[in-house]
C-alpha cells in the first residue's frame, strides 16, 4: 500500500467518482443507520468535498484506491476505507499520515458508528463534545474528538 497526496487540480472527475465509490462501500459496511435515500443524498456532497478539500491523501493497493483521508485547517473531515480491506491497517495508516503530515488534531465522528468512535479512541482521540445533529442539521449525532496529549487521562 502506498499513500499519495493529491492537490485539488490533480483530482479528476474519474478519481473523485472512484473515491466516492470507496466512500459508498465503506458507509454501507459501517453506517447502518443511513437509509438508501440518505446515501443517495450524501453522494453529491461527498464528491464535492473530495474535489475541494484542502488536503487529500489516497491509499492505493495494486493500483486501486482503497481508502482516503481529507483534512481542512487541521480538522480531519473524512476518512473512509473500502469495506474489502477493513482491518488491514489502511485507516490507521491514513490517520497517522493526517496527524503527522498535516497536523490533524480534531475530528467529528457519527455517534451511531461506534466502531469508528472506538477506532479513534484507540488511536488517541478523546471525546470533548457532542452535537445532536450533523453539520447540515440532519438527525445524525456527532461526537467531537481531539487528539489527546501524552499523559492525559
Amino acid at each position: 500500500m502506498n499513500i499519495e497526496e493529491l492537490e485539488p487540480q490533480e483530482r479528476t472527475p474519474e478519481l473523485v467518482d472512484s473515491l466516492a465509490q470507496v466512500w459508498e462501500r465503506s458507509v454501507r459496511a459501517t453506517h447502518l443507520f443511513l437509509s438508501e435515500d440518505d446515501i443517495a443524498g450524501l453522494r453529491p456532497e461527498v464528491a464535492a468535498g473530495l474535489a475541494g478539500i484542502e488536503r487529500l491523501a489516497v491509499a492505493w493497493q495494486d493500483g486501486v484506491a482503497v481508502g482516503f483521508a481529507g483534512v481542512q485547517d487541521g480538522h480531519l473531515e473524512m476518512l473512509f476505507v473500502d469495506a474489502a480491506v477493513r482491518g488491514a491497517g489502511v485507516g490507521r495508516t491514513l490517520l497517522a499520515h493526517a496527524v503527522e503530515h498535516w497536523g490533524a488534531r480534531t475530528l467529528d465522528v457519527n455517534e451511531q458508528n461506534p466502531q469508528a468512535a472506538g477506532f479513534y479512541e484507540h488511536m488517541g482521540f478523546v471525546v470533548e463534545g457532542r452535537s445532536p445533529v450533523d453539520d447540515a442539521g440532519r438527525p445524525f449525532p456527532l461526537l467531537h474528538m481531539r487528539l489527546g496529549q501524552a499523559g492525559e487521562e
